[in-house]
Protein backbone atom coordinates (compact mmCIF):
# COMPACT_ATOMS: atom_id res chain seq x y z
CA UNK A 1 0.00 0.00 0.00
CA UNK A 2 1.36 3.41 -0.96
CA UNK A 3 2.17 5.81 1.82
CA UNK A 4 0.21 9.08 1.70
CA UNK A 5 2.23 12.19 0.98
CA UNK A 6 3.29 13.86 4.17
CA UNK A 7 2.71 17.58 4.41
CA UNK A 8 5.84 19.67 4.02
CA UNK A 9 7.45 21.18 7.08
CA UNK A 10 6.83 24.92 7.29
CA UNK A 11 10.38 25.83 6.21
CA UNK A 12 10.27 23.36 3.32
CA UNK A 13 6.92 24.75 2.19
CA UNK A 14 8.33 28.29 2.33
CA UNK A 15 11.39 27.24 0.34
CA UNK A 16 9.22 25.50 -2.27
CA UNK A 17 7.00 28.58 -2.60
CA UNK A 18 10.05 30.85 -2.87
CA UNK A 19 11.60 28.65 -5.58
CA UNK A 20 8.34 28.67 -7.54
CA UNK A 21 8.06 32.45 -7.24
CA UNK A 22 11.64 33.03 -8.37
CA UNK A 23 11.33 30.45 -11.14
CA UNK A 24 8.17 32.13 -12.38
CA UNK A 25 9.80 35.58 -12.41
CA UNK A 26 12.94 34.19 -14.05
CA UNK A 27 11.15 32.18 -16.73
CA UNK A 28 8.82 35.11 -17.38
CA UNK A 29 11.68 37.54 -17.90
CA UNK A 30 14.26 35.30 -19.53
CA UNK A 31 12.51 32.24 -20.92
CA UNK A 32 13.41 28.64 -20.22
CA UNK A 33 17.16 28.78 -20.75
CA UNK A 34 18.01 29.80 -17.15
CA UNK A 35 19.78 26.96 -15.28
CA UNK A 36 18.29 25.54 -12.08
CA UNK A 37 21.43 26.50 -10.18
CA UNK A 38 20.80 30.15 -11.07
CA UNK A 39 17.18 29.90 -9.93
CA UNK A 40 18.38 28.40 -6.64
CA UNK A 41 20.89 31.23 -6.19
CA UNK A 42 18.22 33.87 -6.84
CA UNK A 43 15.83 32.13 -4.44
CA UNK A 44 18.48 32.09 -1.73
CA UNK A 45 18.47 28.30 -1.40
CA UNK A 46 20.88 25.57 -2.37
CA UNK A 47 20.51 23.69 -5.62
CA UNK A 48 19.78 20.55 -3.56
CA UNK A 49 16.68 22.24 -2.16
CA UNK A 50 15.39 22.91 -5.66
CA UNK A 51 16.15 19.37 -6.80
CA UNK A 52 14.43 17.90 -3.73
CA UNK A 53 11.18 19.60 -4.71
CA UNK A 54 11.69 19.50 -8.48
CA UNK A 55 14.01 16.68 -9.60
CA UNK A 56 14.33 18.10 -13.12
CA UNK A 57 14.06 21.50 -14.74
CA UNK A 58 11.01 20.17 -16.58
CA UNK A 59 9.35 19.39 -13.22
CA UNK A 60 10.01 22.94 -12.05
CA UNK A 61 8.76 24.45 -15.29
CA UNK A 62 5.71 22.17 -15.23
CA UNK A 63 4.82 23.41 -11.71
CA UNK A 64 5.24 27.05 -12.77
CA UNK A 65 3.19 26.57 -15.94
CA UNK A 66 0.45 24.72 -14.10
CA UNK A 67 0.11 27.55 -11.60
CA UNK A 68 0.01 30.23 -14.32
CA UNK A 69 -2.46 28.41 -16.55
CA UNK A 70 -4.75 27.73 -13.61
CA UNK A 71 -4.64 31.48 -12.95
CA UNK A 72 -5.63 32.11 -16.59
CA UNK A 73 -8.46 29.58 -16.27
CA UNK A 74 -9.74 31.35 -13.15
CA UNK A 75 -9.54 34.71 -14.94
CA UNK A 76 -11.42 33.32 -17.94
CA UNK A 77 -14.10 31.62 -15.84
CA UNK A 78 -14.72 34.90 -14.01
CA UNK A 79 -15.39 36.47 -17.41
CA UNK A 80 -17.69 33.59 -18.36
CA UNK A 81 -19.70 34.11 -15.18
CA UNK A 82 -20.43 37.68 -16.24
CA UNK A 83 -22.07 36.43 -19.46
CA UNK A 84 -20.61 39.39 -21.37
CA UNK A 85 -20.74 38.72 -25.13
CA UNK A 86 -17.33 40.43 -25.39
CA UNK A 87 -15.72 38.16 -22.77
CA UNK A 88 -13.67 36.17 -25.30
CA UNK A 89 -12.28 39.39 -26.76
CA UNK A 90 -11.51 40.75 -23.29
CA UNK A 91 -9.68 37.55 -22.37
CA UNK A 92 -7.63 37.43 -25.57
CA UNK A 93 -6.68 41.09 -25.22
CA UNK A 94 -5.51 40.44 -21.66
CA UNK A 95 -3.26 37.66 -22.93
CA UNK A 96 -1.48 40.10 -25.26
CA UNK A 97 -1.41 43.10 -22.96
CA UNK A 98 -0.99 41.48 -19.54
CA UNK A 99 0.79 38.19 -20.17
CA UNK A 100 2.30 38.13 -23.63
CA UNK A 101 4.48 41.18 -23.11
CA UNK A 102 5.80 40.16 -19.70
CA UNK A 103 5.75 36.37 -19.41
CA UNK A 104 8.05 34.61 -21.87
CA UNK A 105 7.79 31.35 -19.94
CA UNK A 106 3.99 31.21 -20.20
CA UNK A 107 4.16 32.36 -23.82
CA UNK A 108 6.61 29.54 -24.58
CA UNK A 109 4.41 27.02 -22.77
CA UNK A 110 1.22 28.04 -24.56
CA UNK A 111 3.13 27.82 -27.85
CA UNK A 112 4.38 24.33 -26.93
CA UNK A 113 8.02 25.35 -26.47
CA UNK A 114 9.77 23.54 -23.63
CA UNK A 115 6.67 21.65 -22.52
CA UNK A 116 3.79 19.95 -24.24
CA UNK A 117 0.93 20.97 -21.96
CA UNK A 118 -1.40 18.46 -23.58
CA UNK A 119 0.74 15.51 -22.46
CA UNK A 120 2.57 16.95 -19.43
CA UNK A 121 -0.47 18.56 -17.77
CA UNK A 122 -3.58 16.99 -19.34
CA UNK A 123 -5.91 18.17 -16.54
CA UNK A 124 -4.67 21.74 -16.91
CA UNK A 125 -4.98 21.59 -20.70
CA UNK A 126 -8.52 20.25 -20.36
CA UNK A 127 -9.49 23.03 -17.93
CA UNK A 128 -7.92 25.65 -20.22
CA UNK A 129 -9.75 24.36 -23.30
CA UNK A 130 -13.02 24.15 -21.39
CA UNK A 131 -12.64 27.76 -20.27
CA UNK A 132 -11.94 28.84 -23.86
CA UNK A 133 -14.97 26.83 -25.02
CA UNK A 134 -17.12 28.54 -22.39
CA UNK A 135 -15.92 31.99 -23.47
CA UNK A 136 -16.53 31.08 -27.09
CA UNK A 137 -20.01 29.78 -26.34
CA UNK A 138 -21.04 32.97 -24.53
CA UNK A 139 -19.89 35.07 -27.49
CA UNK A 140 -21.45 32.82 -30.12
CA UNK A 141 -24.79 32.59 -28.34
CA UNK A 142 -24.93 36.39 -28.24
CA UNK A 143 -23.96 36.66 -31.91
CA UNK A 144 -20.70 38.49 -31.10
CA UNK A 145 -18.41 35.70 -32.35
CA UNK A 146 -18.54 33.86 -35.67
CA UNK A 147 -20.41 30.58 -35.46
CA UNK A 148 -17.87 28.68 -37.60
CA UNK A 149 -15.09 29.03 -35.01
CA UNK A 150 -14.34 26.23 -32.54
CA UNK A 151 -12.18 26.01 -29.43
CA UNK A 152 -9.15 24.61 -31.31
CA UNK A 153 -9.36 27.63 -33.64
CA UNK A 154 -9.33 29.93 -30.61
CA UNK A 155 -6.28 28.14 -29.18
CA UNK A 156 -4.49 28.45 -32.54
CA UNK A 157 -5.40 32.15 -32.69
CA UNK A 158 -4.02 32.53 -29.17
CA UNK A 159 -0.73 31.00 -30.35
CA UNK A 160 -0.65 33.47 -33.21
CA UNK A 161 -1.42 36.27 -30.81
CA UNK A 162 1.58 35.36 -28.71
CA UNK A 163 3.80 35.16 -31.78
CA UNK A 164 2.68 38.67 -32.74
CA UNK A 165 3.59 39.90 -29.26
CA UNK A 166 6.99 38.24 -29.38
CA UNK A 167 7.97 39.39 -32.85
CA UNK A 168 6.42 42.86 -33.04
CA UNK A 169 5.72 44.14 -29.51
CA UNK A 170 5.30 47.74 -30.65
CA UNK A 171 2.56 46.69 -33.06
CA UNK A 172 1.03 43.91 -30.96
CA UNK A 173 -2.01 45.79 -29.72
CA UNK A 174 -2.99 47.06 -33.17
CA UNK A 175 -2.38 43.70 -34.84
CA UNK A 176 -4.28 41.92 -32.06
CA UNK A 177 -7.32 44.04 -32.90
CA UNK A 178 -7.01 42.97 -36.54
CA UNK A 179 -7.06 39.34 -35.42
CA UNK A 180 -10.03 39.96 -33.12
CA UNK A 181 -11.94 41.59 -35.95
CA UNK A 182 -11.60 38.30 -37.81
CA UNK A 183 -13.52 36.54 -35.02
CA UNK A 184 -16.54 38.78 -35.41
CA UNK A 185 -19.46 37.76 -37.62
CA UNK A 186 -19.34 39.12 -41.15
Amino acid sequence: MAQPDRPLRADAARNRARVLEVAYDTFAAEGLSVPIDEIARRAGVGAGTVYRHFPTKEDLFRAVVEDRIRHLVDQGQALVAGQDPEALFTFLRSIVLQWGATDRGLTDALAGIGINIETALPDVEEAFLQMLADLLSVGQQAGAVRSDIDVRDVKAILGGYLAIQASTPAQAERLAEVVLDGLRPR
